[in-house]
């Protein structure tokens, strides 16, 4: 007998909301489930707004001031606890030169052809970062240092810059297994050695830990979606799948209901979730804009073409578990203009929500003042 559960669409955003924290259930940043992951703070400033969407109206709105900001997964910017450094390194580390080839992305055609294995190319270039960067440095010193140290397959030829320089998104994911953070509010960036720094991994280990985070803030999932989270294949996930999960069916997308997993311990909760019954402006690093079953969380191909363009990607409005819009912000002065395009007309309790939820944004961003207006 059959005995997998099936949810709704409804259902499985109704638990994420309070799986990440959107209902401000009074939970300190270092114990959302968004913290295991790390909060991506791209463009600078995005975490301590993903934060301010989190916490009660009486909590600060920004970042913990111990949390390190460094290169983490995806080799993007992310906020994280102090202590999950090491481990996030190991990690992140590949599992095999596959796996990094994914990973380092257009970086991987040009090392295949100069016969060079990507974990090779991973590890001289740490390696390399770790004997440079011996105290705050400039990004472009630390690559023109790393350049002349790691072999020269790791250096492309830099349109922009107009250089040959090792290539950027190597350089990135190199540099917390080198034991390099960066100095918050640097641009361009400072590296910065981390203290009492063990080394470069020597093995890929503990990547079940990041399965399972992904799975807690974003799930039911797949293993193709958590694959995609992490820039690698489904592959490279498939040995780190942890046990301990429960099946569900997930109906509502697609035109048959479709498999998915959580950790056991919250198939309770999802079963039983509460609808939500919220607004929250949510920036376009967001970790609900992150999750990669976007048919899921946005139905409609003509929205997910709104919120996620080929480039500059605009906010989330999230109505009651659903993306009900998207918002921009430009900086006028002090003043911060916040414009919403909502998909359809929004009552007025949402508009309300709304214009408190700005006030909670331009703490976010240092700003003294506010103003929205809406465009169709």
């Amino acid at each position: 007998m059959d005995d997998v559960p099936t949810v709704t669409r409804r259902q499985v955003l109704a638990h994420r909301v309070v799986a990440q924290g959107l209902d401000r259930s009074g939970a300190a940043p270092d114990d959302l489930a968004g913290t295991d992951l790390g909060w991506l703070d791209s463009p600078a400033g995005s975490a301590a707004q993903a934060l301010a969407a989190r916490t009660p109206a009486a909590a600060p709105v920004e970042v913990p001031g111990h949390w390190p900001l460094v290169w983490g997964l995806r080799g993007a910017p992310h906020r994280h606890r102090p202590g999950d450094l090491r481990a996030l390194a190991r990690a992140a580390w590949p599992v095999d030169d596959a796996d990094a080839a994914a990973r380092m992305g257009g970086a991987a055609p040009q090392l295949a052809e100069a016969g060079l294995a990507p974990l090779d190319a991973l590890r001289a270039t740490a390696e390399a970062l770790a004997d440079v960067v011996t105290g705050p440095t400039v990004k472009g010193d630390a690559s023109a240092a790393v350049t002349r140290a790691a072999p020269d397959a790791c250096s492309a030829w830099c349109r922009s810059c107009g250089a040959v320089h090792v290539q950027d998104q190597l350089m990135r994911l190199a540099a917390l297994p080198a034991g390099l953070r960066i100095e918050p509010g640097t641009s361009p960036p400072v590296l910065v050695p981390v203290d009492g720094w063990p080394g470069v991994p020597d093995r890929h280990e503990g990547g079940g830990a990041l399965v399972e985070a992904y799975l807690r803030s974003h799930g039911p999932s797949t293993p193709g979606n958590v694959a995609a989270y992490l820039q690698t294949t489904q592959r490279a996930v498939t040995p780190d799948w942890p046990s301990g999960l429960a099946e569900v069916r997930v109906d509502g997308v697609g035109a048959r209901p479709r498999r998915a997993w959580l950790p056991e311990d919250l198939l309770d909760d999802l079963l039983a979730a509460p609808p939500a019954d919220l607004v929250r402006l949510l920036p376009r690093s967001d970790p609900w804009l992150l999750a990669r079953d976007r048919e899921l969380t946005v139905p409609d191909k003509a929205h997910r073409k709104l919120l996620w363009p080929a480039l500059g990607h605009p906010g989330g409005l999230l109505v009651d578990g659903e993306i009900a819009g998207a918002w921009r912000t430009k900086v006028a002065g002090s003043r911060l203009d916040i414009t919403v395009t909502p998909f359809e007309r929004l009552p007025a309790r949402v508009r309300a929500a709304v214009d408190g939820e700005a006030e909670r944004v331009a703490a976010a961003r240092g700003a003294s003042a506010v103003r929205v207006r809406y465009e169709s």
